[in-house]
């Protein structure tokens, strides 16, 4: 595996590769990697034949008061769990890079709609950050495709409909959340929880199974369900930030012609913020 740390690097790897016939793809990440990136690299393998790699732990997407300067930088590490997936180029570029002409006067990229409410309404300015990234991103490595986790369902949604909307010519693939067998989504904040939270953690993937298993059975009282969801997460010690029912498909409110819902949730333990969520089908559409 390549490593490169300049965008003419980058694109004159990129061009040789390209020479030889080769379909690009594209796994951007903030490193202090786990299964679940692994995971999104060998996905982009079998669908391309020159697999690219970011880590760029970027500031535009982090508030005042969040983890910006404690996020975890593994870069030697994640190296070694690239190389073994069979990635065949990293692009590590630093902060000035990225945004040569500083942060203050970057143009930002903004995806109105699904990037409002849930993560969006909780973490300010966290998906222009996301999105101005991702596009200056997508513009240096132009790959055929690029893959992304489930787990971030919003972001997700974020960056589709990014790419439709700037008629991008990326196939966006989602790749299914990883998860300990524990349940709990595989996460690189998972690592700021101590033993006694971590033990906690699995609850808000436990309590969005029940929730799931309550709609797909016809209930349809959903105020009610989420409230008892609630309840759940407060007795285990979790802090919720949010937990909405919400159309998977456009991710707009839940509606009663809905094929697909997604259950959507945020909590804290202590001070580790944990995201998750579940695609459920009511049972006129399973």
């Amino acid at each position: 595996m390549i490593t490169v740390h300049t965008v003419e690097a980058l694109r004159r790897a990129v061009n040789e590769a390209r020479a030889g016939g080769a379909r690009i793809g594209f796994v951007p990440t903030m490193g202090n990697l786990h299964s679940g990136h692994v995971a999104l690299v060998t996905r982009a393998k079998t669908r391309a034949d020159f697999v690219i790699a970011s880590i760029f732990v970027n500031p535009l997407q982090f508030g005042p008061n969040e983890d910006f300067a404690s996020y975890p930088r593994t870069l030697a590490a994640d190296q070694d769990k690239l190389a073994a997936a069979g990635c065949d180029l990293l692009f590590a570029p630093n902060v000035d890079e990225m945004y040569p002409n500083g942060q203050a006067m970057q143009t930002r990229i903004s995806v109105p709609g699904v990037s409002e409410g849930l993560c969006g309404g909780s973490r300010p300015g966290h998906f222009d950050g996301v999105a101005t990234v991702v596009t200056k991103l997508f513009n240096m490595v132009q790959p055929d495709l690029a893959v992304f986790g489930q787990k971030d369902f919003q972001q997700l949604a974020v960056i589709r409909t990014l790419v439709r909307d700037l008629n991008l010519p990326i196939d966006i693939i989602g790749e299914p959340t990883v998860r300990a067998e524990d349940g709990l989504a595989l996460s690189s904040r998972n690592g700021y929880l101590d033993a006694d939270q971590r033990a906690r953690a699995p609850q808000l993937h436990r309590s969005l199974k029940v929730l799931g298993e309550a709609i797909e059975a016809g209930r349809t009282d959903h105020a009610e369900l989420i409230e008892q969801a609630l309840a759940e997460l407060h007795e285990a010690g979790l802090r919720p930030d949010y937990l909405e029912i919400r159309d998977a498909l456009t991710l707009g409110p839940a509606r009663a012609d809905s094929t697909e819902l997604v259950l959507v949730a945020a909590a804290f333990l202590g001070t580790t913020r944990l995201i998750d969520n579940l695609i459920v089908r009511p049972p006129s559409h399973a």
